[in-house]
């Protein structure tokens, strides 16, 4: 998927702390005047850019649904025919999420229920739709597998990658290039051994 190199934008900066903050601490334990502050505003600042916490808490994970969604339907537009060449696009791009996005992680693990209905239904539907192109792909590089074992094995190397947050402090963790290839390693892995 890929990356912008731009500078961030005054919005996209407050959101970045948003959630690291929100991710460290939680939502509740985190004050609009500790988020201006992590990016040189003043707290009732940040009214001009968002209607509140809540309303950054829903862009961020409505927001990150919605890329991961328009990453994979890239991966499957962007495919030269190859089943398994989309899987391994699918997989580097979720490996890319997990390993530059911790924080989201973490703050949907713990947050997403602090969402309104509507926004929490919109995240759902975006995740839901994410998950069926990779059966989809899954389905075609490994045909014997059925739809229901197919959609579980997705979420299981979901879970797999998604577990970067957990792991130990960056600091010790293998180099990102190494990280990535192991990653990638256990979720091709995770498919072929449904399969065995």
């Amino acid at each position: 998927m890929a990356t912008r190199t731009d500078a961030p934008t005054r919005r996209e900066q407050i959101l970045r702390e948003a959630a690291r903050l929100f991710a460290e601490r939680g939502f509740h334990g985190v004050g609009v005047d500790e988020i201006g502050a992590a990016v040189g505003i003043s707290g009732p600042g940040l009214y001009r850019h968002f209607a509140g916490k809540d309303a950054m808490l829903a862009e961020l994970l409505v927001g990150i649904s919605g890329q991961l969604l328009t990453g994979g339907k890239r991966c499957v537009a962007d495919a030269d025919g190859s089943p398994e060449r989309v899987l391994d696009a699918l997989i580097d791009g979720h490996i890319d999420f997990a390993l530059n996005d911790r924080s989201l992680i973490t703050l949907h693990d713990r947050e997403l229920d602090r969402l309104r209905d509507t926004d929490r239904k919109l995240v759902r539907q975006l995740q839901r739709q994410y998950v069926e192109i990779w059966v989809d792909v899954v389905r075609k590089v490994y045909p014997d597998l059925a739809e229901n074992a197919a959609r579980v094995c997705v979420h299981a190397v979901f879970g797999l990658l998604n577990s970067t947050p957990h792991l130990s402090r960056r600091d010790v963790l293998p180099s990102r290039t190494a990280m990535a290839e192991l990653l990638h390693g256990l979720a091709r892995g995770a498919f072929a051994a449904a399969v065995a």
